[in-house]
């Protein structure tokens, strides 16, 4: 049974060292009461109670991973500013390893600051460049994180258009960690996957999925198989893993497909979710389960967040619970 099985891994103390490798960003949110309107324009007033900053992007998938019990060490780009040193002492204070975070002066760190009225958000300002980083900048980056390339049981790519995989880079990264023998488990953005050439898995939702094959939509499991397919033959990936929000998620590769569907049994957030699949299925590869497995288990923990509200993490013990409790009504 997969409980017992991941139990056992528990109990053997084994901790596996994960590296994520991805586009950094902060979550601003500014929290207020918004009960009249300004008689400057028809907008509302917020009066503001309370603001907090979290890890976004690829810092948050290395919470989650940090959650679930992993080792983590965390590579990326952020600016030269005051958001960075925000962002690397958080980090740090929670025992992610940032060596392999680089600064670029010529970018802000990405922060996203989203102004909400009770959980309501009324707008969301971005500071960000996109760029690809300058040559010189990814030679240093590929150059400083081989190292950590080198200690980690699985390497996560986090990708979120922000300028960090440029197709040069995401190919080195990628074949630098085929060297060393490391699986590389990619969250993807924007069309071109062909930059993900040699990675393990993909990790796309539908919709991802339907622009990057060029498909007008994806309606059912066959147009979906079609689609992955397509993605398998341009970057030869073992798999293509669609989640399907609400629906729960599919495994594809060249020869099968399984449907896994969804565990949640209410949706309050999807916010973060895909990052919480990311991260456990990472997580219990590194830990010998095969992708099935793995997959099983990440339905389940995204089960478990998406019933909260804004990028949750969840533990491994509430994994098994929620996989109990289920398997007890049935």
């Amino acid at each position: 049974m997969l409980t017992d099985k991941v139990r056992k891994i528990l109990q053997s103390g084994a901790v596996p060292n994960i590296l994520v490798i991805g586009d950094l960003m902060i979550d601003h949110y500014i929290i207020g009461d918004a009960t009249r309107l300004s008689p400057e324009a028809p907008v509302p007033i917020v009066n503001v109670k309370n603001e907090f900053t979290t890890p976004g992007g690829a810092a948050n998938v290395g919470q989650n991973l940090l959650a679930l019990g992993a080792k983590v060490s965390l590579a990326g780009i952020t600016g030269d500013d005051a958001d960075a040193e925000r962002l690397t002492t958080i980090l740090r204070a929670e025992g992610i390893n940032a060596e392999g975070i680089f600064k670029d002066s010529t970018r802000p760190t990405t922060t996203k600051t989203r102004v909400m009225a009770g959980s309501h958000q009324l707008v969301r300002v971005d500071r960000e460049v996109t760029n690809p980083l300058n040559e010189d900048l990814q030679r240093r980056f590929l150059e400083g994180i081989k190292t950590n390339i080198g200690q980690a049981d699985i390497v996560v790519l986090s990708d979120y258009n922000k300028g960090l995989f440029s197709e040069g880079l995401a190919q080195q990264l990628i074949e630098e960690a085929g060297r060393m023998g490391k699986k590389v488990v990619i969250d993807p953005k924007g069309l071109n996957y062909g930059k993900y050439k040699g990675a393990f898995i993909i990790k796309p939702n539908r919709k991802e999925l339907a622009e990057a094959a060029k498909t007008e939509k994806i309606t059912n499991i066959d147009e979906l198989q079609q689609a992955a397919r397509v993605i398998i033959k341009q970057t030869g990936a073992e798999y293509i893993v669609v989640t399907l929000s609400e629906q729960g998620m599919v495994i594809i590769s060249e020869l099968a497909y399984k449907l896994l569907p969804v565990k949640a049994t209410s949706v309050f957030d999807v916010t973060g979710a895909g990052d919480t699949v990311l991260a456990a299925m990472a997580y219990f590869m590194a830990q010998g389960l095969n992708v099935e497995e793995a997959c099983e288990l990440a339905n389940h923990a995204a089960a478990i967040v998406i019933r909260q509200t804004g990028s949750a993490v969840t533990t491994v013990d509430e994994i098994l619970e929620d996989i109990e409790v289920r398997n007890s009504k049935h």
